[in-house]
């Protein structure tokens, strides 16, 4: 891809958004806010390496996952805060508002997308699962971790028929460490019903 003069190899961005997802994942697990600016960063290289491929739809879903990462980090921040006793906020205004904006991204990135190619639908299972999963993961809840496993798996076949390597390996690293995950934020829940 030619980027202001440079020609940047696919191979770069793809290992500059997978390090930067790797290092997300690690903080997703304690539910640290830094997490939200590690996804964040993973993005343009994401978003210029499919945006060279023409896969739209992935394009598009970089562009949401700005939109959860930005909310989901003010919503944290707003949760931290309620649960200091400081403040109140409009939660149903706060929860559903991200859901706005990415559906209508999605919507775009759908109709621009020519669905006479087979491997199309293949994108669309994995962005309709992904914006599922972001939004599971912008509440802290646990079910979000099993979604983002049948994200990893639709797109490890995806990124296998696209060549792009490092995103298909890292397909099944981001999944283990959704199991992890899964299991670490079922324990808080639990901790927390049995605290309640």
């Amino acid at each position: 891809m030619n980027l202001f003069g440079l020609n940047v190899p696919p191979l770069l961005l793809d290992l500059t958004g997978g390090a930067c997802v790797l290092v997300s994942l690690y903080f997703l697990w304690s539910k640290r806010a830094v997490y939200w600016h590690w996804s964040n960063l993973s993005l343009l290289p994401y978003f210029l390496l499919f945006l060279s491929g023409g896969q739209w739809m992935l394009a598009g879903l970089q562009v949401t996952y700005l939109l959860f990462g930005i909310h989901g980090l003010y919503l944290w921040h707003l949760e931290a805060r309620r649960a200091r006793g400081e403040i109140r906020f409009n939660e149903p205004l706060w929860y559903g508002v991200t859901w706005v904006a990415s559906l209508l991204i999605f919507a775009y990135t759908v109709a621009v997308t020519n669905f006479g190619a087979a491997w199309n639908w293949v994108q669309f299972a994995a962005v309709t699962l992904a914006l599922v999963a972001n939004f599971g993961t912008t509440r802290r809840w646990a079910w979000s971790w099993p979604v983002w496993i049948a994200v990893n798996a639709v797109q490890a076949v995806y990124f296998w028929h696209t060549g792009y390597w490092v995103l298909f390996a890292l397909q099944f690293v981001l999944a283990g460490m959704s199991v992890y995950g899964w299991r670490e934020w079922r324990r808080d829940e639990a901790r927390e019903v049995a605290f309640a």
